[in-house]
C-alpha cells in the first residue's frame, strides 16, 4: 500500500503575536533588545540551558553579573528576584566549596524558575507586543 499524497503538509500561519516574539528574540541575538528585557532573555536562555549555575557563570565570563543583576531586579516580580538573589548567594558559596546545602539551594532555585517561567513569557510576550514589524 502506498501513502504518499495522502497527508499534505499544511502550511502554519504565524500570528502576529507569534512574528512579534520572534523578533524579539531575533533582536536579542543580534544585541540589539532593550534592557531589561535583554537581560531577562539571557537569563531565560541561560537557566534553560543549564540552570542558575550556567546563567552566573557564563554572564560572568562575558559582562557585568551584577548590572545584569540589577537590570532583572527592574522587570522581575519579587518572588523570582528573591529567588535569583537567593541562587545567587549559594552560587558565591559554590565558587569557594563544595557544600550540600548550597547545591539543594540551587537545585530548588531552579525548580523554582521553571514552576514560574510563563510569568516571564509573559513579561516577554508585552515586550514583544511593543515591538514593530
Amino acid at each position: 500500500m502506498r501513502f504518499f499524497g495522502l497527508f499534505k503538509k499544511k502550511k502554519v500561519e504565524l500570528t502576529e503575536a507569534q512574528l512579534k516574539l520572534n523578533k524579539i528574540w531575533e533582536l536579542w541575538t543580534e544585541e540589539k533588545a532593550e534592557s531589561p528585557y535583554a537581560e531577562l532573555m539571557t537569563y531565560q536562555s541561560e537557566v534553560n540551558n543549564g540552570g542558575h549555575s550556567q546563567y552566573f557563570c557564563n554572564v560572568e565570563n562575558v559582562g557585568d553579573l551584577q548590572k545584569e543583576m540589577a537590570e532583572l531586579g527592574r522587570v522581575l516580580p519579587f518572588d523570582l528576584n528573591e529567588n535569583l538573589q537567593k541562587a545567587y548567594q549559594a552560587h558565591l558559596i559554590l565558587e569557594k566549596t563544595e557544600d550540600e546545602k548550597a547545591e539543594e539551594i540551587m537545585e530548588r532555585c531552579d525548580d523554582a524558575f521553571y514552576e514560574n517561567e510563563q510569568i516571564i513569557n509573559q513579561l516577554l510576550e508585552k515586550y514583544a507586543e511593543k515591538t514593530e514589524l
